[in-house]
């Protein structure tokens, strides 16, 4: 075994002495660290994390049987990953996809976020007109992730985002209050849309529909879900399977900004410990009592 480790560093090394040129490798590896760095930012948060991690470590057991001379096990792997590439298109084609969606629009902020901004106070004032009726509703904005694919057709609207049209969609006298309103690029896109529901078992009691298709939409998306309680008329937010409830106007306003803006990738830990700031970004003096302003979150 050391034999063999030391003939691959001698047949490296001979690589190296033949073949490296300092200033094209390096200008070749800086631009290779920054596009894996890019990439890895890109997928952060998501399940393409842990199958990416899963395949390295197929890669990592092949490698060591081949050291190891481990014939059956690297049979195994070799059948496996000769077909690499187009297993990697399949499993990882939605963040393909969303990549290259970046790369077109540009690697920085581009107008896209700061349209969606700016309807950020459209849909905070419409959340809290719905919780005052106790009307259910769920808005799903989309983010990185295209979201054609994981929701079913609904009614396409192409309009832009006002208190008054998320009003009337989901009034329930409306044919299309049952599904979710998708807003994209700023505007809502389409409503009445089905979401996939989450299979996971360790949900709350109490939890309904709306919010485990909050769920089950963003444990496959970077998607970020508003869902209103019908029942209760509580104000929730869904990102990345993580539920965070019971939030005030301005609280939601301020989560909404925070991850619209990419200042946080993640919900804060508890909804007490979000500034309640008016439109101006000035605090609103609300009061938000534990028992009034009760956070819960779930993680996977």
């Amino acid at each position: 075994m050391i034999e063999r480790i030391w003939e691959l560093l001698q047949e490296f090394w001979e690589y190296l002495g033949v073949n490296f040129d300092p200033i094209r490798d390096t200008i070749d590896i800086l631009i290779v660290t920054f596009a894996v760095y890019w990439l890895l930012m890109l997928i952060r948060g998501t399940r393409a994390v842990q199958i990416l991690v899963g395949l390295t470590v197929l890669i990592g057991a092949s490698l060591a049987s081949e050291v190891f001379q481990l014939l059956t096990l690297r049979l195994i792997l070799e059948n496996f990953l000769s077909s690499a590439v187009l297993i990697f298109i399949v499993i990882f084609q939605n963040d393909i996809r969303r990549a290259l969606a970046q790369v077109g629009r540009g690697f920085f902020r581009s107008t896209t976020t700061r349209v969606e901004l700016q309807s950020i106070e459209e849909v905070v004032q419409g959340a809290q007109a719905l919780t005052k009726k106790r009307i259910g509703a769920i808005f799903v904005i989309e983010r990185e992730t295209l979201l054609d694919d994981q929701i079913e057709a609904g009614t396409r609207v192409d309009a832009e985002v006002s208190k008054d049209l998320l009003m009337s969609i989901f009034q329930t006298s409306s044919p299309m209050h049952d599904g979710a309103v998708l807003i994209q690029q700023g505007r809502i896109a389409a409503a009445g849309c089905i979401l996939p529901l989450t299979l996971r078992d360790d949900l709350p009691e109490g939890v309904g529909t709306r919010h485990r298709a909050a769920v089950g939409i963003t444990e496959e998306t970077d998607a970020l879900v508003i869902v209103i309680s019908e029942e209760t008329g509580a104000i929730s937010v869904v990102l990345s399977g993580d539920l965070l409830t019971d939030l005030t106007g301005p609280q939601l306003r301020n989560v909404l900004h925070s991850v619209l803006s990419g200042e946080q990738r993640e919900l804060p830990q508890a909804a007490e410990s979000i500034a309640e700031t008016g439109p101006d970004g000035e605090a609103s003096g609300e009061p938000s009592s534990p028992s009034d302003r009760a956070k819960m979150r779930w993680g996977r």
